[in-house]
């Protein structure tokens, strides 16, 4: 049976059956293609042992619309020493040593101390440096592919306030992570963008040593591990 489309061109119909298997061709590749690029991705971060890159951040606060825009720097090594410096507009620290979490506001001569248990536990933390297996942790969708750059979104199995949905853009060429968007239970969004990437970099660990300067006031909720940061991390 025939079935009119445009003026002067006729599409045979498909079978409902036919129908139906096309559609799931569509999706199920869709999802083959992004659990490829997750496994990638996994395979290049599981082969770095240290990083540095540059990175700019865009704040959205969906209910008053404000836009806060910051720019600092990352340095990362195995198994999880972390250093995420905001430079401007504001100074800003967040420290992962071996034996704690140090959140700084210089400008305020405030640091927050908290227990090391809490980074493998922040979402954000796990993606930046390659430890989530989001394969595990994530429901995944296929978002677009336009050129070198993959699109994939995110839904974390055990969604939490700060993080209901990522959308993680994918470097083709090399499988590492250029940009994140990351909503959260208020649709709020963070989103964050890297440059400038140097891998197995030759990092010392004595930049991930803190000792608050003199005159600081140190706000020490290191003793209690279910502590809650006073300050969201990477917020």
């Amino acid at each position: 049976m025939l079935s009119k489309f445009k003026k002067g061109f006729t599409v045979r119909k498909l079978p409902k059956t036919a129908l139906i298997a096309v559609l799931f061709s569509f999706f199920f590749s869709g999802v083959a293609w992004a659990a490829s690029t997750t496994a990638d991705l996994q395979r290049v971060y599981a082969g770095i042992s240290a990083m540095r890159a540059e990175f700019k951040q865009t704040l959205l606060h969906k209910e008053s619309g404000r836009r806060e825009q910051r720019a600092g720097t990352l340095s990362f090594k195995k198994p999880l020493l972390l250093r995420w410096e905001t430079k401007k507009p504001d100074p800003e620290l967040l420290l992962v040593s071996k034996d704690a979490i140090w959140h700084a506001f210089p400008a305020e001569e405030l640091v927050y101390k908290y227990a090391i248990d809490l980074a493998g536990s922040v979402s954000l933390v796990r993606i930046i440096t390659g430890q989530a297996r989001i394969d595990q942790d994530f429901d995944l969708e296929e978002e677009s592919r336009e050129g070198d750059m993959h699109t994939l979104r995110l839904y974390p199995k055990d969604a939490t306030q700060s993080v209901v949905e990522v959308l993680l853009w994918v470097d083709a060429r090399n499988f590492m992570i250029r940009k994140l968007r990351i909503y959260d239970f208020y649709g709020n969004e963070n989103e964050i963008s890297f440059s400038r990437y140097e891998t197995n970099a030759d990092i010392k660990d004595a930049i991930f040593n803190y000792r608050p300067p003199k005159g600081f006031e140190v706000e020490d909720r290191s003793k209690d591990p279910s502590a809650v940061p006073q300050r969201g991390l990477f917020q």
